[in-house]
């Protein structure tokens, strides 16, 4: 695999990826992650997660996600539209969610459940 160096806005990411656009996806991914909690909601109706995205998009990231083998800064191996690799990450996390409710997992969080305190035992100064 390639080494790929991708960034958008003030994010970047250097990764090995099979293909420039899988690398342009990965970071997207590392960016999206700290919302992933939209898809554990479910009175969230897929307009609403798909909004939510969009403006994190619009207040975080540029336009596009520049990839290039030679360095940050450079797009090399080509430039891809934030909206069509935000647009196919929600589907990707939409069919997750429809996947795994369709297996029965109808109470699936994508993000591990908060640690209950109240029965640990205090911990010694």
């Amino acid at each position: 695999m390639a080494k790929y160096y991708a960034s958008c806005g003030s994010q970047t990411l250097t990764i090995s990826a099979p293909t420039a656009q899988f690398a342009a996806m990965r970071l997207i991914d590392e960016i999206m992650a700290a919302h992933v909690w939209i898809y554990d909601d479910a009175s969230m109706s897929e307009q609403t997660r798909r909004d939510h995205l969009v403006l994190e998009a619009l207040l975080h990231l540029g336009a596009t996600v520049c990839v290039s083998q030679r360095g940050l800064g450079r797009n090399d191996e080509g430039e891809f539209g934030v909206p069509e690799l935000l647009d196919e990450w929600h589907k990707l996390m939409m069919g997750l969610t429809q996947m795994t409710i369709a297996v029965g997992l109808t109470q699936r969080r994508v993000l591990p459940p908060a640690i209950d305190s109240t029965n640990s035992p205090n911990n010694p100064r």
